[in-house]
């Protein structure tokens, strides 16, 4: 995977932010199939902070290992704040991460709908503290790659939050 300069700063600094918090991070990926993890584990010692990362494509899978709700998916769709949210929880309750970030989409080129159109991505990021912070991001139909690389550059940011909250 081509990670891009700014993605890549951006991840060595969130990994050096959690060394110095002392916090590890865990991530579930649906759109970006592990693009997350991937940036953060680029980085030299980032196994310091890095505890896992789930890549959950499928319904089943989310439900299987990260315990999203078939109601929830059934409901709201698997491209969803509810299933971002339920994402993420599973994550930080299925790990021993001190963050979570969760991501679900539609990166295209096929797949969106007029109420969830290509470019729509749901990202949840929740801490154990309790503190929480959901982001529906609509970054248009800027192609496959772009999605993807726009959902990986805010999903750094919003751990980056957590942490500096």
């Amino acid at each position: 995977m081509m990670i891009d300069a700014d993605i890549a700063e951006r991840a060595r600094i969130l990994i050096e932010h959690c060394k110095e918090a002392g916090m590890m991070i865990a991530t579930a990926e649906s759109c970006t199939g592990g693009m997350v993890v991937a940036a953060l584990t680029d980085i030299a010692g980032s196994s310091a902070v890095v505890d896992r990362g789930y890549i959950t494509y499928s319904n089943q899978a989310k439900v299987e290992m990260l315990g999203v709700t078939a109601q929830t998916l059934e409901t709201y769709g698997a491209v969803s704040r509810e299933t971002a949210l339920q994402m993420s929880a599973g994550a930080l309750l299925r790990s021993g991460a001190d963050l979570a970030i969760a991501v679900t989409g539609i990166a295209g080129p096929t797949g969106g709908t007029p109420e969830k159109p290509i470019g729509l991505v749901h990202l949840a990021a929740r801490d154990r503290r309790g503190r929480l912070h959901h982001i529906e991001s609509r970054y248009g139909d800027i192609g496959r790659q772009g999605i993807r690389l726009a959902t990986v550059q805010t999903a750094l940011g919003m751990l980056e939050g957590l942490i500096q909250a």
